[in-house]
């Protein structure tokens, strides 16, 4: 959990909305996303309040399991004591509220609206739909003013908190594109679907343990679908989509892949240029809105106004249509974020590898390797009688050299073991034990003593 943690803990999200039956402790698990968009976790604990003293303590003690390491967003339900523990603990990360469960309250908030789709869409609207602050107001306004919530103190409060939900305030934070904490929520939905009401924290911690074991079983099932087959497209796998499908993970190449496709669809409108910095509208089909695009043709630096790389780390459609206007081959290195690429764990197996064989070396690649090149080498001189003398008595040589060797270390080893156990022979007591033989000697010359004086009493 560590390890996945130091790759992909730039954004947690942090759930307390389910609780156990029996003991009603609360059950608080740190979930990630890993770079086949699926669940990764991190750590769960129990707390028995949702007071803010028990939330620092809890941020406290996994910051600290953590090495110190702050997440850059921290995804959380709606909650007072969260803020406060957060702001102590996690100063410089970035808090987002869970839009998932403001989502579901304000549906909820009145019976009128629960069936009402046009209070959805703009509710909708007013959580992720909009790309900026001056569009929030205005759809904002309109909808309290259409459904009469002017007046409502949920609504109110809600608003107050504009920045820390609404996508048109922090769209530049880097979020994974997780707009919601349902990842954590199918987290606890599976906890609490398996837990009975009797369960105790043993069989908590069991079911704990079988999510996890579940998870990582996904996530090496992935890894050996990346490792062992190429992905699809509907177009040529040429420039972009080449350079893509060779970097990044199936899941997340699917996800450029649409953004590829959109591009396609776009339109460009050159607007101005200065300091080899060009300025372009790009609008995609069907839609009024366009975004511009700034796109520095000496550094091939890109940057738009839906600001897509910033929020999720990957390029967006408009970006994407202007680089290819420029013939740009593949996807320049400062826009491929690692954690959604096939090598995000790349350091951890190289360096498990390096703990385990000499040199970093791999045994199953080097065996692989070794293999070949000697069945080459019989299928190569298997027809030649003299050729095949040489292979065999070199076997032969290789055979009793290595023996030899074995038997070296093995001898060696006998001896290193020899000395040890005789070592351990030699070891004394400490000096103290004379006192405590003193000490023995006492209790039985009281002892005797106790018996005759016994004796002579009865007598």
């Amino acid at each position: 959990m560590k390890e996945d943690y130091m790759i992909y803990g730039d954004v947690v999200v942090f759930d307390t909305t389910h609780r156990t039956n029996k003991y009603n402790l609360i059950c608080v698990p740190f979930v990630g996303i890993n770079n086949h968009w699926k669940n990764v976790m991190f750590g769960c604990a129990f707390v028995t309040n949702e007071k803010t003293e028990s939330f620092e303590w809890l941020f406290e003690v996994f910051k600290k399991s953590m090495e110190g390491q702050s997440p850059m967003t921290l995804f959380t339900y709606p909650d007072q004591a969260i803020g406060n523990a957060k702001r102590k603990v996690f100063p410089t990360t970035m808090h987002r509220l869970c839009i998932w469960h403001l989502y579901q309250s304000g549906v909820n908030e009145f019976e009128k609206l629960k069936a009402n789709k046009f209070f959805h869409d703009a509710f909708q609207k007013c959580l992720t739909g909009c790309r900026n602050g001056d569009e929030f107001e205005k759809c904002w306004s309109s909808m309290v003013s259409i459904y009469g919530l002017q007046d409502n103190s949920w609504f109110k409060r809600l608003y107050d908190l504009r920045h820390k939900w609404s996508t048109a305030y922090n769209n530049d934070i880097f979020s994974a594109g997780i707009l919601s904490s349902q990842r954590s929520e199918s987290t606890n939905t599976t906890i609490g679907f398996n837990a009975k009401e009797t369960a105790n924290l043993n069989d908590l911690c069991i079911i704990f343990k079988n999510i996890v074991e579940r998870w990582r079983s996904n996530e090496r099932n992935d890894e050996l679908q990346c490792s062992r087959e190429k992905p699809t497209s509907c177009l040529p796998l040429t420039g972009f989509l080449k350079h893509a499908s060779e970097v990044y993970t199936k899941t997340i190449f699917k996800d450029f892949e649409k953004e590829f496709l959109k591009s396609i669809s776009t339109s460009i409108r050159f607007l101005s240029e200065e300091h080899d910095v060009k300025l372009y509208y790009v609008t995609v089909a069907d839609e009024i809105t366009s975004y511009q695009v700034n796109f520095n043709a000496v550094d091939f630096l890109v940057s738009c106004s839906c600001k897509r790389f910033e929020e999720c780390g990957l390029l967006c459609c408009h970006c994407l249509r202007i680089m290819h206007v420029h013939s740009i081959p593949q996807i320049p290195e400062c826009y491929i974020k690692r954690r959604w690429t096939k090598f995000a764990k790349q350091d951890l197996w190289d360096k498990s590898v390096s703990g385990r064989f000499e040199k970093g070396k791999n045994s199953a690649t080097w065996r692989q390797k070794m293999v070949k090149k000697y069945y080459n080498l019989v299928l190569k001189d298997q027809e030649n009688e003299e050729a095949r003398a040489i292979i065999e008595d070199g076997l032969n040589a290789m055979t009793s050299a290595l023996e030899a060797l074995e038997t070296t270390w093995q001898t060696r080893k006998a001896t290193d073991e020899t000395e040890i156990s005789s070592s351990s022979y030699d070891m004394l007591d400490p000096s103290h034990s004379k006192g405590r033989k003193q000490r023995t000697d006492h209790l039985q010359k009281s002892k005797k003593k106790k018996t005759s004086d016994a004796s002579d009493s009865n007598q």
